[in-house]
């Protein structure tokens, strides 16, 4: 029946992919993983409707936090995994279904399938629905893909022992509300704001539960060489899946290097007293093509960004755990309290040689929110002098296109008196073009992963406080964030709910947004797509 998916930054065309998706997803992946959205938000109106409490389903709770993150963009490809979750959603859904007496419910809540062509031809048409018109279609989207990155951050913090009942009531409502034929324009963008300030309190449950178990980010030099020993490079965003795999690979000889968003559990201070926590290997998730051939040891995913490999070795090599999968690779369970047997990858490792050095050096991070406030009293004094004119926040996600070349080009025109605030993969176009500092502040803040961009908003925040400010606009920082998936989504979403305007996102603007939802979005915020860097930079200076 085909597919249609424009959930992340390069859909085909800027419009959407139809004939398999850019990131490497069939056509009957992209259909399975909309069937399980549906799923989902029959789930969720059934608790929404029935009244269940929400502290009785924990389980349902888990589950449909998984299931969304399982949908983000470059998470899973294994398409008999995805099947197993819908016939798991559909049954604790029927489950909760025969628990409550609702006059009318969805045919999200009630459909049925029973062969693998009945789950695709179901699919073809559960996306869409016939009655919303373009604007109610492009605000339901954008709020689906705004909960997709509040269930993944939300699921991060699940993992670390934090939980929040608002916050799986709220994911309930919301995809409810996407079912709802009634609700006009006003009331979607009602619910887009109030996604957005979930996003803000979940990334505050997240920030606590790293920062609880593995100390305050601190400032830090990360290896971006290698050592001579085998090792393990881990992948993604789960830090709870780093600390088992350090602990299981102390004294084995066997190192462990960081990946790309994984880059920032250097800055934990819990992580620092592993001797064999050997550095970073490698850039931004889509040059793991030709990083990981080099690498020569195993690769373990905890969360996206998964590229399909191109050769059968590197896929010999890979391993995946919680909520991602790809065919072919090894994939490493949970036990009922959480905990993951690694000795797989770590015999793998010592099998295998040490890998091949493709830079060296370092690089430096972990201005996290307590370590910049801890600089506030010079960071303030270099404002107040001159010295420090503007920042900018460059956060998000990088990505393949060619145009985002713009962003490397970006922080080195610049002026010199301006400082790079940055949280994410993005900071890999331009976190080792050694910038310099200003007064000793590096002039290229890292604060983290994609999540601690939550770090960001409180250093604004405190700015604001410091100078006596009602509108944080009026501070001296300016936001030219680049966006892949959908927790970028979430992070702009965010930024929305907590007033920043003139926000630029690029390259492009999401393919999901309706030329008359992208005009309210411009006309009440002020969102502007990238334009050449000299035409930007003159705009966000004031020139």
């Amino acid at each position: 029946m085909g597919m249609f998916c424009y959930q992340c930054q390069e859909t085909a065309r800027g419009k959407g992919c139809e004939y398999g998706g850019v990131c490497g997803k069939s056509e009957e992946l992209a259909d399975l993983q909309d069937l399980l959205i549906y799923t989902l938000k029959g789930i969720s109106e059934i608790v929404i409707k029935g009244k269940l409490e929400i502290k009785y389903l924990s389980n349902v709770n888990h589950e449909v936090l998984k299931s969304l993150f399982m949908t983000i963009t470059n998470a899973n490809f294994d398409d008999a995994v995805i099947i197993d979750k819908i016939k798991q959603m559909i049954s604790l859904r029927d489950e909760l279904r025969r628990k409550v007496k609702v006059e009318y419910l969805h045919d999200a809540a009630t459909f049925e399938v029973n062969t693998l062509n009945d789950m695709i031809f179901k699919a073809s048409y559960a996306g869409m629905i016939p009655k919303d018109d373009e604007d109610i279609r492009s605000l339901k989207q954008l709020i689906t893909f705004g909960i997709k990155g509040l269930a993944a951050y939300t699921h991060h913090a699940l993992n670390l022992g934090k939980e929040s009942e608002d916050l799986y009531y709220f994911i309930y409502e919301a995809l409810a509300a996407t079912l709802d034929t009634e609700l006009s324009m006003e009331d979607l963008f009602a619910l887009t704001m109030k996604t957005g300030e979930f996003g803000v309190k979940g990334m505050a449950l997240l920030d606590e539960g790293n920062t609880s178990k593995y100390g305050n980010p601190e400032v830090t030099e990360v290896n971006i060489g290698v050592r001579n020993n085998p090792a393990i490079l881990i992948s993604g965003h789960d830090l709870t899946d780093l600390e088992q795999l350090l602990e299981q690979t102390q004294g084995t000889g066997v190192d462990v290097y960081t990946h790309s968003e994984m880059l920032p559990a250097h800055y934990y201070p819990v992580f620092k007293r592993h001797d064999n926590f050997a550095g970073n290997y490698g850039n931004a998730w889509w040059k793991q093509d030709e990083e990981f051939g080099s690498f020569n040891g195993p690769i373990l995913f905890t969360t996206n960004c998964i590229v399909p490999p191109i050769t059968d070795e590197v896929r010999s090599r890979i391993f995946t755990t919680g909520v991602t999968g790809y065919p072919g690779c090894i994939h490493i369970e949970s036990d009922s309290e959480g905990k993951k047997d690694f000795s797989k990858i770590i015999e793998l490792a010592k099998s295998l040689k040490a890998p091949d050095e493709i830079e060296s050096g370092k690089i430096v991070g972990g201005f996290a929110h307590e370590q910049v406030f801890a600089l506030a009293g010079k960071v303030v004094d270099a404002i107040k002098c001159g010295a420090i004119k503007k920042f900018f926040v460059m956060a998000g996600c990088d990505g393949r296109m060619e145009s985002r070349e713009y962003y490397t080009q970006f922080a080195k025109e610049i002026p010199k008196d301006t400082i790079i605030l940055t949280a994410g993969c993005a900071k890999y176009r331009y976190n080792k073009l050694g910038l310099g500092d200003i007064c000793g502040i590096p002039r290229v803040l890292d604060a983290g992963q994609c999540n601690d961009s939550y770090s960001l908003v409180m250093i604004a925040l405190k700015l604001k406080e410091v100078f006596e400010l009602n509108d944080i606009n009026n501070l001296p920082i300016a936001y030219n964030i680049s966006w892949y998936e959908q927790k970028a989504v979430l992070v702009l979403l965010a930024l929305l709910y907590l007033g920043v305007k003139n926000i630029h996102l690029g390259p492009t603007l999401p393919a999901f947004l309706s030329p008359n939802v992208a005009k309210v979005l411009i006309d009440s915020f002020g969102i502007a797509g990238i334009g050449t860097v000299d035409e930007d930079i003159k705009i966000f200076m004031g020139k």
